[in-house]
């Protein structure tokens, strides 16, 4: 039992350390070398910082551990919220959110956190039917968010959205850094799949010392697969100064709404297809 708990303990540090030292400096080097706009960034972010929730919900579905899998994307879309907010409170810039394109995107985080509640307080069961729900709802959130910008366009917004235009023509003639850092990428991706997979047996078996319910593993799953997510917020904020808070929290943003839609349509679609499968 001791053994499981310090394997419990080394994995959580492991995911922590892959995610500050390698996948977070990634995209940072990525960005840099591709001039990404903060929007841009933080979409990117969310996909590679959604890998651990990926790897818990899909092994904890083919283990069987159906409610775990659906706690865990509960648990880790309001702890990313908390630790978002946490993350602005801290850096002080409260005032950026009264962006608009940024008040939408948090609207749409309340969403995605509203959803899930509601079908599980509703005691709705998350049957096969949802998937092409989900994959609905995944499209009609990746557009708003793609347009956020364009659609309620400010006088700040304005630079912003120039930028992302230039950019798909400028990556078009980036294909070796891309290639170069999406292969880092995906390494550290694979570092995250391997302690995932470990660290969802190593819960297991402490589940079944403990008779531990499922919905405390999946919340257990969703506060450490939250720890890439809390430290690209921070992250993110403190790269950013000097009159350019508004790009960090622009970048944080859209880091958790592209977060958030992937554990619950997409990840969550994931996990159900597993599910009925098995």
């Amino acid at each position: 039992m001791f053994i499981e708990i310090l394997k419990f303990i080394l994995f959580s540090l492991l995911i922590v350390l892959i995610s500050k030292y390698i996948l977070v400096k990634l995209l940072r080097k990525l960005a840099e070398a591709l001039n990404l706009s903060s929007k841009i960034v933080g979409n990117i972010a969310g996909v590679a910082t959604s890998v651990p929730e990926l790897l818990t919900v899909s092994f904890s579905a083919f283990a069987g551990l159906g409610a775990a899998s659906i706690y865990n994307i509960i648990s880790s879309n309001i702890i990313n919220l908390i630790q978002y907010s946490l993350s602005i409170i801290l850096s002080k810039n409260q005032k950026q959110l009264g962006n608009r394109a940024i008040k939408i995107q948090l609207v749409l985080v309340l969403i995605t956190i509203a959803i899930p509640i509601f079908i599980i307080v509703s005691k709705i069961e998350f049957s096969i039917a949802f998937v092409p729900i989900f994959i609905l709802l995944f499209i009609l959130f990746y557009y708003i968010n793609s347009n956020v910008h364009k659609l309620y366009l400010k006088k700040q917004d304005e630079e912003i959205y120039k930028e992302i235009e230039k950019e798909k023509k400028w990556i078009k003639g980036k294909i070796n850094i891309i290639a170069k850092y999406s292969i880092g990428l995906l390494f550290a991706s694979i570092a995250l799949y391997l302690i995932g997979n470990a660290l969802s047996i190593v819960l297991e078996n402490l589940a079944q010392v403990f008779n531990i319910p499922e919905i405390l593993i999946g919340i257990a799953l969703g506060f450490i697969t939250s720890i890439p997510e809390l430290i690209t917020f921070f992250e993110s904020q403190k790269h950013y100064k000097n009159n350019k808070e508004q790009e960090g929290v622009i970048e944080a943003t859209n880091n958790l709404l592209t977060s958030n839609v992937l554990n619950l349509f997409i990840i969550q679609t994931v996990g159900i297809i597993i599910i009925n499968l098995v």
